[in-house]
């Protein structure tokens, strides 16, 4: 059995940022890079895909609202053809950065604020799988398991992987836990390990109500920019063996 592993990188605020990165990617098997609106510039991005390179990782575009000052981690309003405008230049951007570097960029995940919106807005994720579907027919999309992006993008026949936390509380199959609600963040590294295996074979693990949930998932999120981000990849990867799971993309 395998699972694919996947982590949000390219996040820092500057090159040195990129060694703390350089040193998850031989425990993951994808990368999701920042595309500079929310973090990460022109520099941070060539030095990912250079490093992503060298581990043999598929790569991806990160993009979300262009809000630097809350790390894209807060809803912003901008009437829908700016937004498109700005997710077409995010990914614009670090893809004539693949380019340069010969390698293919492989898909696309919204960030913070915007993912989740998407999620609760039907018709923004109608309007972003079209420009993706238009734009990048070639990219997968990747996105939260059982929610709105992949239904739309099962509509529009774009390739779709479904996403699984292990460091986030689900209020059901369909949505995480807001991360203001107290305990939403799982911090316990053996939580996190098994909620892994749960959503890797698709087993019962809980949700932040108590009640029992069960799905599986293609993907399963790492988030680089956790403190103990590290540690945990290198646990997960010992975990995920000892069940039987190898990591491949």
């Amino acid at each position: 059995m395998r699972i694919d592993i996947n982590c949000d990188l390219g996040e820092g605020s500057d090159l040195k940022s990129c060694i703390r990165d350089t040193q998850i990617m031989p425990f993951i098997s994808r990368c999701n890079i920042a595309c500079g609106a929310h973090a990460g510039n022109r520099d941070i991005m060539r030095l990912s895909i250079f490093n992503a390179q060298k581990h043999h990782l598929k790569i991806g575009a990160h993009p979300g609202y262009p809000d630097r000052e809350n790390f894209g981690r807060k809803s912003v309003k901008l009437p829908i053809n700016l937004l498109l405008d700005s997710l077409f230049q995010q990914i614009e951007q670090l893809q004539s950065l693949t380019t340069e570097a010969g390698v293919l960029l492989d898909h696309v995940k919204l960030h913070g604020a915007l993912y989740n919106d998407a999620e609760a807005d039907r018709l923004l994720s109608k309007e972003i799988i079209s420009l993706f579907a238009k734009e990048y027919p070639s990219l997968k999309i990747i996105g939260l398991a059982n929610g709105a992006m992949e239904s739309v993008a099962i509509e529009k026949q774009c390739t779709f992987y479904r996403e699984g936390f292990i460091d986030r509380h689900y209020l059901n199959k369909e949505k995480l836990a807001p991360r203001n609600l107290p305990g939403s963040v799982l911090n316990n590294i053996e939580n996190c390990l098994e909620r892994a295996i749960a959503l890797a074979k698709g087993t019962d693990f809980t949700s932040y109500y108590g009640t029992p949930l069960k799905f599986s998932v293609d993907t399963i999120c790492l988030h680089g920019d956790n403190p103990a981000a590290l540690k945990i990849a290198k646990a997960l990867v010992k975990h995920l063996q000892h069940h039987g799971l190898n990591i491949q993309s």
